[in-house]
């Protein structure tokens, strides 16, 4: 299972989106800090979920982060759009 699935299969579990997509950005840092061969290495989450209503945007980060868990070491970078 890729990294992408991953991420995918967490938030879809722990928030239960009406909108989820999660893109593997890894390629356009070629050449940058943390970029790994073959991809896998930075990710931008969009997720949109009632879970996420009244919270503040830390968090929302925060609950994203605690959903992956062992992922998030396992990266370089990720970037959050989130909303309700």
């Amino acid at each position: 299972m890729t990294v992408t699935d991953e991420i995918y299969e967490r938030l879809d579990a722990a928030f239960h989106p009406r909108e989820l997509k999660v893109v593997d950005d890894s390629e356009s840092h070629r050449g940058h800090a943390g970029y790994q061969e073959g991809g896998e290495s930075h990710f931008n989450v969009f997720i949109r979920a009632s879970a996420f209503e009244g919270q503040s945007r830390v968090a929302s980060h925060r609950a994203v982060h605690k959903a992956l868990g062992d992922i998030v070491p396992r990266i370089h970078a990720l970037a959050l759009d989130i909303g309700t």
